[in-house]
């Protein structure tokens, strides 16, 4: 697979996902613009889902910054593993999933976690506090639990027929 840029590999990530929802039943709805911490957007008669895509060509998701609300999913798409053709790996998070992230990452004396889940790491020096980088790298083996879980969004938005199927 060519290498893509950072726009165009943006766009590949949210347009498989929103394939992937469409293809399960999901009327699904890309955003325009850098809407924050919006990719995707579910609506349905009572709610309104949003979809975080982050896709990757090398072996990490760099500066992740992850989920706060409760009807928020993350969807982490690895294109470097397909080729063209190929259907890309699919890990699908929830807030509970962000927030076992974010724990182990917490362990970490220079990092802050902020009202919003949001990661940052501060550096000290000289008696000053300074932002030395903001969000998670997370790579495929941290999230592996999550792979092709999409039942994750159905179930909040469909849970009458999860409850069904049990």
């Amino acid at each position: 697979m060519p290498k893509l840029s950072t726009e165009l590999l943006s766009l590949a990530g949210e347009y498989a996902v929103a394939s992937e929802l469409c293809w399960r039943g999901l009327y699904s709805q890309l955003t325009l613009g850098n809407h924050k911490r919006t990719d995707i957007l579910i609506e349905t008669e009572l709610k309104m889902f949003r979809i975080q895509v982050k896709a990757k060509q090398g072996g990490r998701w760099p500066a992740v910054s992850g989920l706060f609300r409760t009807d928020d999913f993350l969807v982490l798409v690895d294109l470097a593993a397909s080729d063209l053709g190929t259907r890309p790996d699919f890990y699908v998070l929830n807030l509970q999933d962000w927030l076992q992230i974010i724990a182990e990452t917490s362990r970490k004396p220079e990092a802050r976690i902020d009202q919003q889940n949001k990661v940052t790491y501060v550096r000290e020096k000289d008696g000053k506090s300074s932002v030395d980088w903001k969000g998670v790298n997370i790579v495929p083996s941290k999230v592996i639990h999550c792979k092709d879980q999409w039942q994750k969004i159905i179930s909040r938005i469909e849970p009458e027929k999860t409850e069904a199927k049990q």
